[in-house]
C-alpha cells in the first residue's frame, strides 16, 4: 500500500512504500520556501525542516545563487524567474541570511545520526529545473581579478532535450549537472559557518565528479547530521576559475544511509568508476597534502594496504586534480580507479 503524507508548513510530502519484508522506506519531496532554506550557512544550531530515517529518499529542489533583479537585468524574461526564488528573496529576513551567499535547501535530519557516525548520501538523480544558467565574475573574486576589474554576467541557455548548453556562437557544451554545495552541519563550535569555503563538513566542494550515480560520505558533527544542498551547476571546469560555474537550479534525488559508529575523519566520495579523497585549505599545497594523505588513509583502511604501498599506489595510479581555486579554501581531490582492484 502507498500512503501519502503532506506537511504544508515544511513544503514536504512523503510516500511510504512497503517492502516485501514489511519494512517501510519513505520518499519525500522538499521544495525551497522561506521556511525551508538556509541562506549562506551551515549551523549545528539550525532546526531541521524535515526529518527522515536511514534508507529514506528525498527529492530536493534547489535555487540558483542569484537574485531576481539581477537575472532580469541580464536578460532573463520575468516569467522565467522562478516564483520560489522571488518568494525566498522577498520573505527571508536579513537576520537569517549569511554570512555566505548560497541558498541551500534544508537542513534535513536523519534519525539517530550523531557525532562519530558517517552519513552516506547516494545521488540517485539530478534534473534541470530551469532552461538557463548563468556565469559571472566580479572584481575581488576569481583568480584573475586584477585582469578583469569589473563585473559581468552571462546568461547561458540550456537545451534539456539534448543536454547541452549554448554558450555562444559555435560553442556547445555538454551538461553534467551536479550540486556545488552538499554538506552537513559542522561542529557546534563553528557557529554559523559561511557556506563559501568547504571544510570538514563538506559544503561548497564544487566537485564536478559528483553527478548522478555518485555517492558522498560525510562525517556527522551534530545531532541529525543536518544535510543541506544547493549551488546547482549545469557544468563546470576544474578550478572554477572565475568564481562561478554554469549556475542553475536543480532537482536532486538523494537516498540517505546512516553508518552508526563508523567515524569518517574527512569527506570522501565514490563514483561508479573511482574512489575520491578530498582536501580543503586556503593554501593549495596544504589542500593537496590533505587530499593525498586522505587517499592513503582510505586505502589502508578499506583495502588493507600498508601505508608505504598506498602512498606508492597514489603516485602511480591516482590523479590529483584541482577542484576549485576560488572559495577561500581551495579544493584538491584524488581520483583512484576502482578497476585496478581485484574486488
Amino acid at each position: 500500500m502507498i500512503r501519502h503524507l503532506k506537511s504544508a508548513a515544511l513544503a514536504a510530502s512523503a510516500v511510504l512504500v512497503a517492502s516485501a519484508g514489511g519494512a517501510q522506506a519513505a520518499t519525500y519531496a522538499l521544495d525551497p520556501t522561506p521556511s525551508t532554506v538556509a541562506w549562506g550557512h551551515y549551523d549545528a544550531a539550525d532546526k531541521p525542516v524535515l526529518t527522515v530515517k536511514s534508507g529514506d529518499t528525498v527529492v530536493v529542489r534547489t535555487l540558483l545563487t542569484n537574485n531576481p533583479t539581477g537575472l532580469e537585468r541580464n536578460g532573463v524574461p520575468p516569467d522565467q524567474v522562478e516564483a520560489a526564488l522571488r518568494d525566498v528573496y522577498a520573505n527571508v529576513p536579513a537576520s537569517a541570511r549569511g554570512p555566505g551567499g548560497h541558498i541551500l535547501t534544508g537542513p534535513v535530519a536523519i534519525e539517530g545520526a550523531e557525532p562519530g557516525d558517517t552519513l552516506e548520501i547516494r545521488i540517485l538523480k539530478i534534473d534541470l529545473a530551469i532552461p538557463y544558467a548563468y556565469n559571472g565574475f566580479r572584481y575581488g573574486a576569481g583568480i584573475l581579478t586584477d585582469d578583469f576589474p569589473y563585473a559581468r554576467t552571462k546568461i547561458i541557455p540550456l537545451d534539456r532535450d539534448r543536454m547541452v548548453a549554448r554558450f555562444g556562437p559555435g560553442i556547445t557544451l555538454p551538461l553534467h549537472p551536479f550540486f556545488g554545495s552538499m554538506g552537513v552541519a559542522p561542529p557546534p563550535s563553528f557557529g554559523r559557518y559561511d557556506s563559501t569555503p568547504p571544510t570538514i563538513n563538506g559544503g561548497n566542494m564544487d566537485n564536478k565528479e559528483l553527478v548522478a550515480g555518485s555517492t558522498v560520505f560525510l562525517p556527522v558533527h551534530a545531532k541529525g547530521g543536518l544535510f543541506e544542498v544547493g549551488d546547482g551547476h549545469a557544468g563546470q571546469g576544474n578550478g572554477e576559475v572565475d568564481v562561478t560555474a554554469m549556475e542553475t537550479s536543480l532537482v536532486g534525488t538523494f537516498q540517505f544511509v546512516l553508518h552508526k559508529g563508523e567515524a569518517s575523519p574527512y569527506p570522501r566520495a565514490e563514483t561508479p568508476t573511482h574512489f575520491i579523497a578530498m582536501g580543503f585549505d586556503d593554501d593549495l599545497s596544504i589542500a593537496a597534502h590533505k587530499a593525498v594523505r586522505n587517499m592513503v588513509d582510505f586505502l589502508v583502511a578499506a583495502k588493507g594496504m600498508s601505508r608505504d604501498d598506498a602512498y606508492m599506489l597514489v603516485s602511480v595510479a591516482g590523479d590529483v586534480d584541482v577542484t576549485e581555486l576560488v572559495d577561500r579554501n581551495k579544493g584538491v581531490h584524488v581520483m583512484m580507479p576502482k578497476a585496478i582492484f581485484a574486488k
